[in-house]
């Protein structure tokens, strides 16, 4: 299993200014689609979830496939979204459970961290995320 690297929150506070609706609808929708499958085993649609950079460590981290690796980083269940923060072409959706980084793509929002955790006066620890 990898082991919880840190992510800064985006160089910033993220505080929804700057995001319309239809990209936290957006933002919200990437994240519960790969929650959902996760929680399915559809590890190969979760890995197409992620942005380029995130399934390329995933995998050299792991040395195997994708949806190999990703099943090892036992993910949390997140559950429910909660709230959505959306600044320029990045976002922070937080579920009951789990927090996900995302980055707006000419494909849509992929997401560039799984599985973090907040840290007191420190950036997130995340069990996925890329370089």
């Amino acid at each position: 299993m990898g082991s919880l690297l840190a992510v800064p929150v985006l160089g910033m506070t993220l505080a929804g200014c700057g995001g319309s609706g239809e990209r936290s609808t957006g933002a919200s929708a990437a994240a519960t689609s790969f929650e959902q499958a996760v929680q399915k085993g559809d590890l190969k649609a979760a890995c197409a979830a992620l942005a380029p950079d995130t399934r390329s460590e995933l995998e050299e981290s792991e040395k195997k496939a994708c949806h190999v690796g990703i099943a090892a980083e036992q993910l949390p269940v997140g559950g429910p979204v909660g709230t959505v923060d959306v600044y320029g072409r990045q976002a922070r959706v937080v579920l009951k459970s789990d927090t996900l980084f995302l980055s707006q793509f000419p494909d849509g929002w992929k997401v560039v961290a799984a599985g973090c955790v907040p840290e007191s006066g420190r950036p997130y620890r995340c069990a996925v995320k890329g370089g």
